[in-house]
C-alpha cells in the first residue's frame, strides 16, 4: 500500500507473568501480515505513565506517539470484570490527540474473554471521541487456546481479526482523510 496507516498496538497488562504477550504476538502477526498498516507496539510495562496524571518528558513522549498514529488496537485483559488500570492511566494520560480516531479491541480471560472489560472501554473512548470498531477478538479460557509456539487454531478468533484489521483499515482511511480536510471540532 502507498500510504499505509500507522497502526499502534497498545498491550495493556503490566502483571508481572502476564498471559499479554502470548496474545499480543499472536494478533501483531496478524496485523503486520496486511500491507494497510505500519504496525508499532505499545507496551505499557515499558512506559512509565504517573498514575497522578502528572505531565512528564514520558508523557510528552507518549502524546506525539499517539498523535502520530492513525488506528489503534488495545490487547487487554480482564481483572475483576474490568480492564487493567494501566490502559486507563495511558487513555487519561492524552487528549486531543486520540481524537476522531479507530480503535479495536482484543481481549482474553477466563469464561467472558474479557468482554466485560472490552464493553467498558467502549464507553471511556466514546467519551475521549474515538471510533470503537464492532468487531472485537476475544479468547475464552485463553491459555487453552494457544500451543506452545504462539499459534491458536481458534477459527472463531483468527476470522474476527481479519474482520477487525478490514473494519480498523475502513474507518482509519476514513477518519484519516476527514482529519486531513478538515480538523475534527472536538
Amino acid at each position: 500500500m502507498e500510504n499505509p496507516l500507522r497502526l499502534e498496538v497498545i498491550v495493556a497488562s503490566v502483571r508481572p507473568q502476564r498471559f499479554a504477550p502470548v496474545v499480543a504476538d499472536w494478533f501483531l502477526r496478524a496485523a503486520r501480515a496486511d500491507e494497510r498498516f505500519e504496525v508499532g507496539v505499545i507496551d505499557l510495562i515499558d512506559i512509565p505513565l504517573p498514575t497522578d496524571l502528572t505531565e512528564t518528558p514520558e508523557v510528552r513522549a507518549f502524546q506525539e506517539r499517539i498523535a502520530a498514529a492513525d488506528a489503534f488496537v488495545a490487547v487487554t485483559s480482564e481483572y475483576n470484570h474490568g480492564y487493567p488500570a494501566s490502559l486507563k492511566t495511558a487513555l487519561d494520560s492524552v487528549k486531543r490527540e486520540w481524537r476522531a480516531k479507530p480503535i479495536g479491541f482484543v481481549s482474553y480471560g477466563g469464561l467472558s474473554g474479557g468482554l466485560r472489560a472490552v464493553e467498558q472501554l467502549r464507553q471511556v473512548v466514546a467519551e475521549i471521541h474515538m471510533v470503537s470498531i464492532r468487531e472485537t477478538v476475544s479468547f475464552h479460557e485463553a491459555k487453552r487456546k494457544f500451543d506452545a509456539d504462539g499459534e491458536t487454531r481458534d477459527g472463531a478468533a483468527i476470522d474476527a481479526a481479519d474482520r477487525l484489521l478490514r473494519q480498523l483499515a475502513w474507518w482509519g482511511t476514513a477518519l484519516r482523510a476527514a482529519r486531513t480536510s478538515d480538523p475534527y471540532p472536538g
